[in-house]
């Protein structure tokens, strides 16, 4: 083990502390409620900070001491340590500062640790920032390997498939504001890509949380959206495979692992957002005993293509908030040439959008529309909330690991062509400013990935992880909208212009800190969940 992964493990400990601090502060706050957000807030990025340090201590230690994989260290410790002493960012314009959070104690202290103060004097200094790039420059990547032979083994064939018949086309499917062809949808389907976390007994590979990461992340490297066909897959699959009856389960999971159904999830309202407990869209009974819809949906990703809806309404109007929510498995046809929502009782209309173009979004419109008797998940009433909520850890799990594919992407751009492009007589790279920007773009990407698999690896053990999955999104999310900024940067004015990918990149990845739970969500989420966890 190198002398900087020991300092590392000891730093990451020195920052839990500090986590540990900022805790108390915030369980002191909760009395003055709402008041509090901010606080609140603020301990949530400090906590996710502290993780990610810990997550990637870990994966140093486990065998990775070469030249690069040191630096990685040093830059990234020595830059979130000093986040943590001097402000971490929320976003663009708040940052969660010691001092306004009543941590001025706990911040001397971290910074008197010996190791931590190593890393302030030694690691994100200019010559490790250049080491690094320099490196970078020459092809040489932070260790990937997951030390298990069918993980790379995915990672190297999805990398692959990405590179051949994402990458090539996704800038033009984006420019034309076109969904993904069905033949490469068929390809992806013939590599397992929709029945990844499906048992084998209905026909999946039965992979885990952490496989699924692997194939969304190399996916999303190629194209957000190309990363984003299977989040439906994979929260439909685990609503049915968690919640679904025997016959539920024989109907839909062996379709949807062959890619032969194609779902989309049907939750969000245009007055509800995150306030679930608030959804007015509702289901009943008809003469026959079957049901019909109600009700509008909007934010809805995919839906006209899709063959399956899950759609999150109420059952019981006499039950308010979320006791009174069931989850329907509702069958729609396709697209026609003149009708892109056939069915009766079923349109839509869809929403322009600045990227994610490949996906397509919508707003919803029930009147009557039927779903067949045994369309109630589960078979029993009042279940849909707990039963979505279930789903959420994977979720954002996936969602953060299509946000370390962007990240990538953007990385892999900035780097061609600061390597390509001269001003001045020499490559854009050899200027500090820009050799800088790729060796964060790099370090955080591997922060948010070893936060992120630290994450699936706990979902695959069984464990609730809906506090790190939460954290991994948040983290995950900045990261991807920090390096996409970053490669337009480093672009200049050819980063503004659509025909360069970089405008894309851009565009695809602002959308990764407001779906599946916007960044105050997540925020919330980590902080309540982390109290409770302590209490």
């Amino acid at each position: 083990m190198s002398d900087w992964i020991a300092l590392a493990v000891r730093a990451a400990r020195a920052a839990h502390a500090f986590a540990d601090a900022a805790q108390d502060r915030a369980m002191s706050a909760l009395p003055a409620g709402d008041r509090a957000q901010r606080l609140l807030h603020g301990f949530a990025w400090i906590a996710t900070t502290a993780e990610a340090l810990a997550a990637t201590a870990h994966w140093a230690a486990k065998g990775r001491g070469g030249e690069i994989e040191d630096l990685v260290l040093k830059v990234g410790f020595g830059e979130y340590l000093a986040q943590l002493l001097g402000g971490v960012p929320m976003s663009q314009t708040e940052f969660a500062r010691p001092q306004e959070l009543g941590l001025t104690g706990a911040a001397a202290r971290l910074a008197a640790d010996p190791a931590v103060a190593r890393f302030l004097d030694q690691g994100n200094v200019a010559e490790t920032r250049a080491g690094l790039a320099a490196l970078l420059r020459e092809s040489v990547r932070p260790d990937e390997s997951l030390h298990d032979e069918t993980l790379d083994m995915v990672r190297h064939q999805f990398r692959t498939f990405a590179a051949e018949r994402i990458a090539p086309h996704a800038h033009q499917w984006h420019l034309a504001d076109a969904l993904i062809p069905d033949d490469v949808i068929a390809e992806m389907a013939a590599l397992g890509v929709f029945g990844i976390c499906i048992d084998p007994e209905h026909g999946g590979l039965g992979l885990g949380k952490l496989a699924m990461c692997v194939v969304s992340e190399e996916l999303s490297r190629g194209w957000i959206c190309a990363g984003s066909l299977g989040t439906r897959s994979e929260i439909a699959g685990e609503l049915i495979g968690a919640s679904g009856t025997d016959a539920q389960k024989a109907r839909w999971l062996p379709g949807l692992a062959s890619g032969a159904i194609l779902p989309t999830a049907v939750f969000t309202e245009p007055d509800t957002g995150s306030d679930l407990g608030a959804l007015r869209t509702r289901a009943e009974r008809d003469a026959d005993g079957n049901w019909r819809i109600h009700g509008a949906k909007t934010w809805i990703t995919h839906a006209a293509r899709a063959d399956l809806m899950t759609v999150l309404v109420r059952t019981d109007p006499g039950t308010p908030g979320h006791n009174g929510l069931s989850m329907m498995l509702a069958e729609k046809q396709r697209p026609q040439p003149d009708a892109p929502f056939p069915d009766t009782g079923l349109d839509g209309s869809e929403i322009e959008v600045l990227g994610y173009r490949g996906m397509k979004e919508y707003v919803l419109a029930f009147d009557s529309f039927p779903v067949a008797a045994d369309g109630l998940l589960g078979g029993v009433e009042g279940r849909g909330f707990r039963q979505l909520m279930r789903t959420f850890e994977g979720a954002r799990i996936q969602t953060a690991a299509r946000a370390i594919g962007v990240g990538w992407n953007a990385f892999d751009l900035a780097l061609r062509y600061a390597t390509e492009r001269k001003q001045f007589g020499c490559p854009l790279i050899e200027f500090p400013r820009v050799s800088d920007k790729l060796a964060l773009m790099a370090v955080e990407i591997v922060l948010a990935r070893e936060l992120t698999y630290a994450a699936a690896r706990r979902k695959d053990a069984g464990q609730r992880c809906d506090v790190e999955a939460g954290m991994a999104k948040l983290l995950a999310a900045r990261v991807a909208w920090t390096n996409a900024d970053a490669n337009v940067q480093i672009h200049g004015g050819n980063g503004y212009a659509l025909e360069y990918e970089a405008s894309r990149v851009l565009c695809d990845a602002r959308i990764l800190s407001i779906f599946e739970g916007a960044a105050e969500i997540q925020a919330q989420v980590v902080a309540r969940g982390l109290i409770g966890q302590n209490k």
